[in-house]
């Protein structure tokens, strides 16, 4: 069975709630999906074994979170080049995380992407869940074509 990682980077919790919405939709679809904050991702060998990788962090100060910065040069040694990949956050006021992420998996990692990151306010707002959801659907049919 295809298994998807979900790596988050979460200040107050809305960001854990997108991934474990995103990991929903890839179980609907049939494949396993394994929900991690990033603080437990510490070695290269935390990252193996996945036919699917996505990442996610909120946006602060217009940034991702450092924790996820590193973690994505701790990926970059990992070999997840042609892997199915997608990107997720939430914001408050800008959102240029989830497209940071995305860049560096699409074009530093060389990773199949998604059609693009997705970006919430929230989980619970304006079909937030659903959206979540289905983004998840998409990276299950990534995984599909990998």
């Amino acid at each position: 069975m295809a298994k998807a990682l979900i790596v988050y980077a979460s200040r107050a919790g809305a960001t854990q709630k997108i991934a474990d919405l995103i990991a929903e939709g890839i179980r609907i679809s049939g494949a396993e999906a394994k929900v991690v904050n990033v603080a437990s991702v510490k070695k290269e060998a935390d990252l193996r074994g996945y036919d699917a990788y996505v990442f996610g962090s909120a946006t602060y100060h217009g940034e991702m979170m450092q924790p996820m910065k590193t973690m994505l040069f701790l990926a970059e040694k990992t070999g997840l080049e042609g892997k199915a990949g997608g990107s997720f956050g939430a914001f408050g006021w800008s959102g240029e995380a989830p497209d940071r992420i995305f860049d560096t998996m699409k074009n530093v990692l060389n990773m199949k992407m998604a059609a693009g990151p997705l970006r919430l306010k929230s989980a619970s707002l304006e079909g937030g869940i659903q959206m979540a959801q289905d983004y998840g659907r998409e990276v299950y049919g990534k995984m599909a074509e990998v």
